[in-house]
């Protein structure tokens, strides 16, 4: 125990030295080390930010980040509904228009027309039976109840004589009921029979009466049905077609097969379409002419029959009949020819370029531009072609967006967009006062 107290204060000696030399070593490293970095400065410490300001700053940060993605999203939304307007807008065809071209006009009203006959009929049979011979084919000319042909009727001929002898059985059974009945009532007066008896005698003789005019009636019809065997004309005319051969079965009425068409060529029709613009100057009487391109430098007076009195809400046109004399049955019914009005007035024309006209099932149309930028498919009633452009007729007027160059495709009612013009092309369309004063 002494020992080791006597052992202590030379280790705590040693203790102490040993510490020293350590201190020693750490100071001499930290001049060696000063010496070696010279001019380089420890950056200042920085005292820890309070809490508050750490909060606002984050804050800031957050509302940054919300107004950057805000943003990016109100840019995306603003590309995505111009990108689906273009796609709207493009996906509406644009289309090129023009306006109808007021020309000059003329004194002269030259229209196309159809020349008919005056009367056409179909003629059938009105009897069941076989084709026993015919007398008249085409071309032939027939006067009014002329014989055309004649039909065998052998079901008609037995039902006739079948009804001539119910008549005649029915005549015998009157004549027996009329003497019972003077007879029965010569009895009535002395008293002999009875008044019903009388009676019932006098009863069967007004039926016997009764059924013998029933009987009149059913010879009367056989014996007309048994007349039509014989086919007549209905009118004076020409026949145009013949549909039967001999041997051939026959049915009654239209359901059958038609016989021959007759038509009257002595005056024929002619129908044509006048413009609402001439309709005023279209007087029933009035003198016009006829020509056909199979007599080059011909011409054939005809007169204004009569005028349908209404404007045909479809083509904006008069329909008119012209009859023309045809004693000579130089014209043919059903040929096409040019209806000259002289009218002698100053009638706006107009005339479209010819690559303005639809070819559709329902015939020609116009395309035009309406009222908020909706397509009308219009009737295109032509007058005169000229080549590059036609003369229209009806339906149009001078203020009219006309669509050139339209598409197959194009329906009345679609949505379209209109070309900007082009530098040379008018930018409204003409004015009719003004073309009138041109053409004065």
């Amino acid at each position: 125990m002494n020992a080791e107290n006597e052992n202590k204060p030379a280790r705590d000696a040693e203790h102490h030295s040993t510490q020293a030399e350590r201190d020693l070593e750490i100071e001499q490293i930290q001049q060696h080390s000063k010496h070696q970095h010279v001019g380089i400065e420890r950056p200042p410490e920085l005292p820890p930010a309070p809490p508050r300001k750490a909060m606002a700053l984050v804050g800031v940060a957050i509302l940054v980040l919300l107004l950057a993605g805000g943003f990016t999203l109100l840019q995306r939304s603003t590309h995505n509904r111009a990108l689906a307007k273009e796609t709207e807008k493009s996906a509406v065809p644009t289309v090129a228009v023009v306006h109808p071209v007021a020309e000059k006009p003329d004194e002269e009203l030259v229209l196309p027309g159809s020349l008919l006959a005056f009367k056409e009929s179909p003629i059938f049979a009105r009897t069941n039976g076989y084709l026993v011979r015919w007398y008249k084919d085409i071309g032939s000319r027939v006067k009014q109840g002329e014989l055309l042909a004649q039909i065998d009727t052998p079901e008609v001929d037995q039902e006739l004589n079948q009804g001539r002898a119910a008549r005649q059985q029915i005549l015998s059974q009157m004549e027996l009921a009329k003497v019972s009945a003077e007879r029965w009532e010569n009895l009535r007066k002395t008293d002999s029979v009875s008044a019903q008896e009388a009676d019932q005698q006098t009863s069967g003789y007004q039926q016997s009466k009764a059924n013998l005019v029933a009987a009149d009636a059913n010879v009367r019809r056989l014996e007309q049905l048994e007349s039509f065997k014989n086919v007549y004309a209905p009118f004076s005319g020409v026949i145009t077609r013949r549909n039967v051969d001999p041997g051939a079965l026959i049915n009654a009425g239209s359901g059958g097969k038609e016989l021959f068409d007759m038509a009257q060529v002595d005056t024929l029709r002619v129908y044509t379409s006048v413009p609402q613009a001439y309709a005023p100057y279209i007087k029933i009487g009035g003198k016009v002419t006829v020509t056909l391109q199979e007599f080059p430098g011909e011409k054939f007076l005809g007169v204004v029959a009569r005028t349908a009195e209404s404007i045909d809400p479809a083509t904006r046109t008069l329909l008119v009949e012209v009859d023309v004399a045809n004693k000579d049955g130089r014209l043919l019914p059903g040929s096409f020819g040019q209806v000259h009005f002289a009218v002698g007035v100053n009638v706006q024309k107009l005339t479209v370029p010819v690559n303005a006209m639809l070819f559709r099932s329902e015939g020609a149309r116009i395309a035009v531009v309406g009222a908020g930028g909706k397509v009308e498919l219009r009737p295109l009633n032509i007058g005169r072609d000229y080549g590059s452009t036609l003369e229209v007729l009806g339906g149009l007027t001078v203020g009219d967006q006309v669509i050139i160059n339209p598409s197959d495709s194009l329906e009345s009612g679609q949505q379209v967009n209109i070309a900007q013009p082009s530098q040379g092309q008018q930018q409204e369309p003409p004015k009719a006062g003004a073309q009138k004063g041109s053409a004065s």
